[in-house]
């Protein structure tokens, strides 16, 4: 009878664990299906020498705003040129949605970019250059207005259509750059400083519209910035990174709910995590 008990007991625990693993298996799966950026020991040494960075291992989810904040020569930027394919790793891989970024950045609109620049055309009205993306995939003209008007609403640009961008302020040419990226609807943003040469007060305002943004169409940002009271307002997670080679440092979760208004900067969490990300940008 003990033995036959044993042998029932035996199986429900072969069972469990069975269960168990199918579990993990399922968790590991659905964790690949939402991964966004992939990057497996990744390293980039230049032909001049330079090791830019180092040994890079991370993992991007669907959805999530990460910055990463390190000082300048750290690699920041080529850690962006690999990821859209620009420039090839020299160890390691780097998968976007499964794909080798070369290859993503081909046959995908999926992939956007805004940079510290503006880099609108100054012949172009703000609403043709807005639509510049579609135009060159050939979608008909009436499609591309309509995206445009769209978008640049979205921006709260809807009046300035019209405008060349010598008459824009630096916040607005930066409005019209951001309406351009989301006009493919992308399902990766890069940002590379991109508000790093405003003044505070138009950086805060455009920070908070790009919250909105983000939570709007929930893409996955992966956002540069030298401002760490900027990674901390707008992040889910922070990549602190080395010195020349950059290395990451290690990754900071910001556990705090969004919308973050603006006296969210004011609360002590928020001043207690701007202190340990700097802290880490020190050692």
């Amino acid at each position: 009878m003990c033995f036959f008990r044993f042998i029932i007991v035996k199986e429900r625990m072969i069972t469990l664990e069975l269960l168990e693993l199918q579990q993990i298996e399922e968790i590991n799966a659905l964790e690949e299906q939402n991964t966004v950026v992939k990057m497996d020991h990744v390293s980039k040494t230049y032909q001049n020498g330079n090791i830019a960075v180092s040994n890079i291992n991370l993992t991007i989810r669907e959805g999530e705003f990460l910055s990463f904040v390190g000082p300048s020569g750290c690699g920041k930027s080529t850690i962006f040129k690999m990821i859209s394919g620009l420039v090839e790793p020299s160890k390691g891989s780097i998968e976007i949605f499964g794909a080798p970024p070369k290859k993503f950045r081909e046959n995908s609109t999926d992939i956007a970019f805004v940079f510290q620049d503006s880099t609108l055309l100054p012949w172009r009205k703000v609403i043709d250059n807005v639509m510049l993306p579609l135009e060159i995939r050939g979608m008909p003209k009436k499609v591309c207005v309509e995206k445009a008007y769209q978008v640049l609403e979205l921006v709260g640009l809807k009046n300035y259509i019209n405008v060349l961008p010598r008459h824009l302020s630096g916040g607005m040419k930066m409005r019209v750059s951001i309406a351009r990226a989301l006009i493919s609807k992308p399902k990766l943003l890069l940002m590379d400083e991109p508000f790093g040469a405003l003044d505070e007060i138009t950086r805060q305002n455009l920070q908070y519209e790009l919250l909105n943004i983000w939570k709007k169409h929930r893409m996955t940002v992966l956002f540069i910035t030298h401002n760490v009271f900027e990674a901390v307002y707008l992040s889910t997670k922070i990549a602190v990174m080395t010195p020349s080679p950059g290395k990451i440092a290690s990754l900071v979760d910001v556990p705090f709910s969004y919308s973050r208004e603006d006296e969210f900067r004011n609360t002590h969490e928020f001043s207690d995590l701007v202190a340990k990300v700097s802290n880490r940008l020190k050692h």
